[in-house]
């Protein structure tokens, strides 16, 4: 969450201020309305959402740390959020199976981006989780790994075989030999682990790019949302798919039941009179 905010918060005062010095005591409204409006215009809607709650943490730190004289928080301008108003993204089967056939298993980066994708897919790990991810935390034996989730909760979750078979083959041909217990490591010295989800997400934005796919969403949780729309297509409840992907609150999942078009087409009344 830091990490997000702070590049908002890089990109917010590299436009109020054209030198390298922020004075963050000239702030005023007009620069915050300005901003918003500008970037409003420019980027996605979930992108806006996190632009307007980054700058408002900021601008209530600044005035708690006496560094505005003004508490500007309450002048970032509020952005519509209709719940439910869009259809999730997703890939079909033969879509995802493109993008991990595209990883070159015969490197070691392809070994490393395809055990991460598959993570991604079959199991609908988030890009951080994924990241997050130490060696310490796969248990072999009972083919479980050890997720920890959102808000710090830990999760058993199961290997499934060709999963477990992928990461296999990246440890023991193609992982750097490092002191680093994250499982994932960079290509390049320093070998360390990934230092955060945006990395995770390049590989998947990469992998889609490689495989000629053009989605409205371009990054890890892409395979998330489609492992829950196969799985709702295969005949799994709601519930089902939001204990797999570690929802804490049943309406998180509801966006899945739109994806569903043939049953909601037969809730759906006829339309009055002969006009279509």
């Amino acid at each position: 969450t830091v990490q997000n905010y702070l590049r908002v918060v890089s990109y917010f005062l590299k436009e109020c201020f054209v030198e390298d010095s922020a004075r963050t005591e000239l702030l005023t409204s007009t620069d915050v309305i300005g901003f918003v409006q500008r970037d409003a215009h420019s980027h996605g809607h979930s992108w806006v959402q996190s632009m307007v709650t980054a700058l408002r943490a900021f601008l209530r730190y600044l005035h708690r740390h006496g560094r505005i004289p003004a508490d500007l928080a309450a002048s970032v301008p509020a952005v519509a959020a209709w719940s439910f108003s869009r259809l999730p993204a997703f890939l079909s089967s033969e879509e995802t199976q493109r993008v991990l056939d595209g990883c070159n298993r015969r490197t070691a980066m392809g070994r490393r981006d395809y055990a991460m994708l598959l993570l991604c897919a079959r199991l609908g790990l988030r890009a951080g989780e994924v990241a997050a991810l130490c060696l310490d935390e796969i248990d072999w034996a009972s083919g479980c790994l050890a997720i920890r989730s959102k808000g710090g909760r830990w999760t058993q979750m199961p290997l499934p075989y060709e999963v477990g078979e992928a990461i296999a083959d990246y440890l023991t041909d193609g992982r750097p030999s490092c002191l680093d217990r994250h499982v994932f490591i960079r290509e390049h010295a320093p070998y360390t682990g990934f230092g955060s989800s945006r990395s995770v997400s390049a590989v998947a934005s990469r992998a889609l790019a490689r495989a000629g796919i053009v989605s409205p969403r371009k990054g890890a949780h892409l395979f998330r949302h489609t492992l829950a729309t196969q799985m709702l297509g295969q005949g799994a409840s709601l519930a089902e798919i939001g204990q797999l992907l570690r929802h804490q609150h049943p309406d998180t999942t509801r966006i899945y039941a739109k994806v569903d078009l043939p049953a909601l087409r037969k809730l759906a009344p006829p339309w009055p009179g002969d006009a279509r």
